[in-house]
């Protein structure tokens, strides 16, 4: 077990109505906010919109607001949502959307306490010392990004998808209203699930050994995830399942299943770099590239994928040979992505061709080698790539 240091103060409400509590939870940090959000049709049609702005009113919070988010959240609105802050002397960012909406705030929050450009932190430049507190509304569990401490940002000047790390970047609170979740459209419920599902993934698959607490809470995550994508799937309307989806996205990505031990992250870095250069939603660059890291990598790991088979998906072990029952586990995982209607290969997203292949795979590995539980070179990462077209 590796030494850790955990600490998650988010403080979380989850109830009917929790987005009405907005106001009374900023009011414990500052006088005035800004509002960051997507400004599409869903934040108006839902009423959403309305009940945060009446919420902050009724506690006398001035509300600065900066729409406009987009998927793949990009550092130019990030550097005026800063600008503003500064301008305006803002106390607090409060993020009401998705993960992308979040990682925006909270890249606003860190910019508007630096003289520099905000970018720097993402290029490691610049460490984190200050941010503005941060606060959220979550409209689709996804992410986690509600509870955990990084937020990823792309440039689209340079085609770089990066992230920043601190426990300054959790948030004070998350209000979570599963009532909000019920209008969400199949697909991206379905790149919400892969997304959860694959934060466990990078926590699981860890080189470090006397970690059976943390084995088996990442294997009770994925199971509960495996059990209630189906009764979702049957029901998208089941208010219950919504919630527990709302709480799992946050257990997924809080820290709490890395504690003590090393993570892999690889097949996320190689999805923003698919992002960065496509556009790609990155619940669809999971589903693609999980399964593809796996086979690429299993071989040199057989019983960190045997137990993965055995525990999560309910494969019985081979023991005379074990390679067989980790080829049948990373089959199920690939299956369950696309029974879920994920994509299977790259091609099903829109990336045709290999011609950005080789400078995604320099980007992946910018900051040197990748992946916890195996190390990978920019050669590693234009293989999986190839192996995933």
């Amino acid at each position: 077990m590796e030494d850790f240091v955990f600490q998650a103060g988010t403080k979380y409400i989850l109830q009917k109505d929790a987005d009405k509590l907005c106001g009374r939870e900023i009011r414990n940090y500052a006088d005035n906010v800004l509002f960051v959000h997507y400004g599409d049709v869903f934040i108006h049609s839902s009423g959403l919109y309305d009940r945060i702005k009446n919420a902050l009113a009724d506690e006398n919070i001035a509300c600065f607001e900066l729409p406009g988010v987009e998927p793949n959240p990009k550092v130019s609105l990030v550097r005026k949502g800063a600008e503003l802050c500064k301008k305006e002397h803002i106390g607090c960012v409060l993020a009401v959307g998705g993960g992308s909406v979040i990682d925006t705030a909270k890249a606003v929050a860190l910019g508007a306490k630096y003289d520099g450009d905000v970018w720097d932190f993402f290029t490691k430049k610049a460490e984190v010392v200050d941010a503005l507190p941060i606060g959220a509304v979550m409209t689709m569990p996804a992410t986690g990004s509600e509870g955990s401490t990084g937020a990823v940002i792309t440039n689209a000047e340079t085609a770089e998808t990066l992230d920043v790390m601190s426990d300054m970047l959790r948030p004070k609170f998350a209000l979570m209203n599963p009532d909000i979740t019920l209008r969400i459209p199949k697909q991206q419920t379905i790149y919400g699930i892969i997304d959860m599902f694959s934060h466990v993934l990078e926590r699981y698959f860890s080189s470090s050994v006397q970690v059976a607490l943390t084995d088996h809470l990442c294997e009770g995550v994925m199971r509960a995830i495996l059990e209630n994508s189906r009764r979702l799937l049957n029901n998208m309307t089941d208010y219950d399942i919504r919630a527990e989806f709302m709480w799992t996205a946050i257990v997924a990505h809080n820290g709490l299943l890395a504690t003590g031990r090393n993570q892999d992250w690889a097949t996320h870095t190689i999805g923003a770099q698919i992002s960065a250069t496509y556009n790609s939603v990155h619940g669809s660059t999971l589903s693609v590239l999980f399964p593809n890291w796996a086979a690429y990598v299993y071989k040199n790991h057989i019983d960190r994928f045997v137990q993965f088979a055995n525990r999560v998906f309910d494969v019985e072990i081979n023991h005379y040979n074990p390679e067989e029952t980790a080829v049948e586990g990373i089959r199920r995982l690939r299956e369950f992505f696309t029974g879920l209607g994920g994509p299977a290969a790259l091609k099903d997203i829109g990336v045709e061709n290999d011609k950005h292949f080789e400078k995604m795979a320099d980007n992946a590995c910018k900051f040197g080698n990748i992946g916890g539980l195996q190390s990978l070179g920019a050669g590693d990462v234009l293989a999986i790539l190839k192996l995933s077209a």
